[in-house]
């Protein structure tokens, strides 16, 4: 073996040395960032193929880069029908759910009751029960009440119904930790009920209100199961992208995809941002 072999194979060892020794020095840093990369890998590949250029009707191989998907998001027909339900059906559910969920967490939170313990396993049913179970019940319920219509409406009500556990959850995590001494002190300076739930129980349960609304508007805009079951004629963006797929995958999915995505990260960040700001002031 010639010295510069020689010389290689001890260079490629040390480089090995060196990577396991970094490896083993970092080993919590590097699982976490192979965890991000396992976790976020779909997400790229779909922004990604938001820009192909597909041949066929599969959006499947890189054929090569467009803007022309974003430019004509609404070129394959039913898909702004679609995206317009799911948004229209998002906000209301998200909005109805949090409302009710945030009433129902001060009650379980802050009073004594009758059957307070069987009301926390029973809002804690819909998130342990498989969606299938949730949404063929719905079904049944629905035909057996006539003068309900398969449709918006019957959407709507299961949404609401599988989303209020979430803002239960949500809000209730805040409020167990909640200072009720600020509420005193505020009724001792002459504060009434409403004044002080307004002037300082709500500001501060504001940011596990906002957690859970987008919470809710997350799960209502993303699901199919349920929402397949109590969707009677009317097809929202899960059931479209659901029926293309069995035809062919357009690009226009990935591009409303990747909107969907980047409007949940701005609102996100924004939301750390203003509560990191808040902390600021405060301290």
């Amino acid at each position: 073996m010639t010295s510069v072999a020689v010389e290689a194979k001890h260079s490629g060892r040390s480089v090995l040395r060196a990577v396991w020794a970094f490896v083993k020095r970092h080993a919590l840093a590097v699982y976490s960032l192979l965890f991000f990369v396992y976790l976020l890998l779909p997400i790229a590949i779909v922004i990604a193929f938001s820009f192909n250029h597909p041949s066929g009707k599969f959006n499947y191989v890189w054929q090569g880069f467009t803007l022309n998907n974003w430019r004509h998001w609404d070129a394959v027909p039913g898909i702004r029908s679609a995206i317009f339900l799911s948004l229209e059906i998002g906000v209301m559910a998200s909005v109805i759910a949090t409302a009710l969920g945030t009433m129902i967490a001060l009650a379980l939170v802050r009073y004594g009751f009758r059957g307070r313990g069987t009301t926390n396993i029973l809002v804690f049913l819909p998130l342990s029960t498989p969606e299938i179970v949730l949404g063929a019940s719905l079904l049944t319920l629905f035909l057996n009440l006539t003068f309900v219509t398969f449709g918006f409406q019957t959407i709507l009500i299961a949404h609401v119904m599988f989303c209020i556990s979430f803002a239960v959850v949500t809000v209730k995590a805040r409020l167990v930790g909640f200072d009720r001494h600020l509420e005193e002190a505020a009724m001792d300076l002459g504060a009434n009920e409403w004044t002080t739930f307004r002037k300082v129980t709500l500001p501060l349960i504001a940011p596990a209100i906002l957690a859970s609304l987008l919470l809710c508007f997350a799960i209502s805009i993303d699901d199919f199961v349920v929402t397949y079951f109590n969707a009677g004629n009317r097809v929202t963006f899960p059931l479209f992208v659901w029926g293309a797929s069995r035809i062919g995958t357009p690009p226009q999915v990935n591009v409303i995809g990747t909107a969907i995505f980047v409007v949940a990260l701005v609102l996100m960040l924004a939301n750390v941002l203003i509560q990191w700001r808040r902390e600021e002031a405060a301290a």
